[in-house]
């Protein structure tokens, strides 16, 4: 399922638990937002297209940060005249994650929750085994570099030699 939706005029497509970076919308970190300018909406077998808007369309979506975007740099330049002005603009943005999209008629998609990271452990033996391999494999490669650098620098080629000198003739 995707949607379509416009916020700070302009347009994004959409699908559940995708993550979009739009202007700066009220809303702290972890808080959940709900856009309702929703154009268009569509299923896989259902699509629903606004005029201008589907009614009753809905996207939920958490505040992942809010942020300041990359640094635009704005030049001002008159030929002849000696006149330059350098400025910049960094713009307030807020990125969000899609966790649901929603319409009246078609069914919900919802963001599949991600199980939380969970260290693994590692037995005993098991470790020993991996802390011998590794020396083996440093050995080598410092090694096989030695040997090439002596035979790039034992070779070197003389100059050409030149013509007649201006003296000479």
């Amino acid at each position: 399922m995707f949607a379509v939706v416009r916020t700070g005029g302009k347009q994004y497509k959409v699908s559940p638990d995708d993550i979009i970076v739009v202007e700066r919308l009220a809303g702290d970190a972890g808080s959940t937002i709900e856009l309702d300018d929703i154009l268009m909406v569509s299923d896989g077998s259902k699509t629903s297209v606004g005029t201008p808007t589907v009614a009753g369309a809905k996207i939920a979506a958490t505040v992942v940060d809010q942020a300041r975007g990359e640094k635009i740099v704005v030049l001002k330049f008159k030929r002849r005249q000696r006149y330059r002005r350098t400025m910049g603009h960094r713009q307030n943005i807020t990125v969000l994650r899609v966790i649901e999209i929603s319409a009246p008629g078609m069914t919900t998609a919802k963001a599949e929750a991600k199980p939380k990271h969970v260290p693994k452990v590692v037995e005993a033996s098991d470790a020993e085994g991996a802390v011998e391999a590794a020396p083996k494999k440093a050995k080598g490669k410092t090694a096989g570099k030695t040997k090439t650098s002596k035979a790039a620098g034992g070779a070197k080629k003389k100059a050409a030699s030149k013509g007649k000198s201006k003296k000479e003739s």
